[in-house]
């Protein structure tokens, strides 16, 4: 797999994305299109309309002029890096072309204001085969809100996977507390010891987890060591309350958490674990499976931060992590440049 898709889904269900409109959806839905999951099929599962697939099938056309297309709101705005248009079980109705443009329209626009925006082109007028996944990376520095794929002429597409930078709008998190470590804030994790059973951008992502696979897991360790994870912040803000969530994790939670934070120019790299530098918002701290617990901090854990640093031990789980503050003026002024 290319670089590229191992950056946030922009355009996934579970990251608040949306299809707001398609040309036509005959055969199957256009909201398909975005399932967190992998494509799924049963052979011989015939509707009224034929055998039903887990995609976006549009009809035949014939003398018809044109293409067939879908528009999908980004739930969350960011630089695009590149996109997986995959074919899966679309073995004889997929369609031979796909392309896909971008574009950028603040706020909650309809259907007819999008049509009028400016649209940029990420991926050229491709080939397809079926059943396939066909990866695209893309070279843009644009930041955009939605995304319209269009097939050439019609057939079967069953996801569409759009991977980048995610770009908050400053105007909705300057002035307010906000969670440095959300996903849609623009926080990343940039390396962990292990995710032998999911990825630690889990622990990130907005809403809830509502099962075990949704948060970050480890594998069972056999040493005397621990696992972590390592994030960057939103911007550089100062934590004032975090909350660990170990729910779902009935048995997997870890036995105690640690989480320490740390202040890097732009573009330091970040330093190993016993560098002084580093400073704690939570020492090791026992905690209870399937629970979220929410903890104020202290006076002198409310410092300017850009990274943090969580350890579990020895190993486990978290399903979500929060790191709620305020923006520094030099945060701002880094989401503000980002955004224009």
């Amino acid at each position: 797999m290319s670089d590229f898709t191992a950056l946030p889904d922009l355009a996934v269900r579970s990251n608040r994305a949306a299809v707001v409109a398609a040309s036509d959806e005959s055969f199957e839905e256009r909201e398909n299109l975005i399932h967190p999951w992998e494509p799924k099929f049963s052979p011989e599962t015939f509707g009224t309309k034929g055998q039903e697939y887990d995609g976006w099938e549009t009809r035949r056309r014939r003398n018809e002029p044109g293409n067939d297309w879908a528009i999908i709101r980004l739930g969350m705005p960011g630089r695009i890096r590149g996109v997986v248009i995959d074919t899966a079980w679309f073995k004889g109705n997929y369609p031979p072309f796909a392309s896909v443009q971008a574009c950028r329209v603040s706020g909650y626009p309809t259907v007819a204001e999008l049509d009028s925006a400016e649209w940029v082109e990420v991926v050229e007028k491709s080939p397809l085969t079926g059943d396939a996944k066909h990866e695209f990376p893309v070279d843009s520095d644009g930041v955009f809100t939605h995304v319209r794929l269009t097939m050439f002429p019609d057939g079967g597409i069953a996801r569409i996977r759009v991977h980048g930078d995610v770009v908050p709008d400053p105007a909705l998190l300057i002035g307010l507390t906000v969670d440095l470590a959300a996903l849609e804030n623009g926080a990343r994790t940039l390396g962990c010891s292990n995710m032998f059973y999911s990825a630690p951008d889990n622990m990130l992502a907005p809403g809830l987890a509502r099962n075990q696979s949704e948060g970050w897991e480890t594998g069972r360790r056999r040493d005397d060591g621990n696992d972590w994870a390592v994030l960057a912040l939103a911007a550089q803000g100062v934590p004032e309350l975090i909350e660990i969530d170990t729910t779902n994790l009935v048995f997997n939670a870890p036995a105690e958490v640690r989480l320490r934070a740390i202040d890097l120019p732009d573009g330091a790299p970040v330093p190993p674990a016993d560098d002084p530098a580093w400073f704690d918002l939570l020492p090791t701290t026992a905690v209870q499976p399937d629970t979220p617990h929410r903890i104020r901090l202290g006076a002198e854990s409310r410092r300017p931060a850009t990274h943090a640093r969580v350890d579990i031990y020895p190993d486990g789980g978290i399903a979500r992590l929060r790191i709620l503050g305020s923006l520094t003026a030099a945060g701002e002024n880094t989401l503000n440049t980002r955004w224009s």
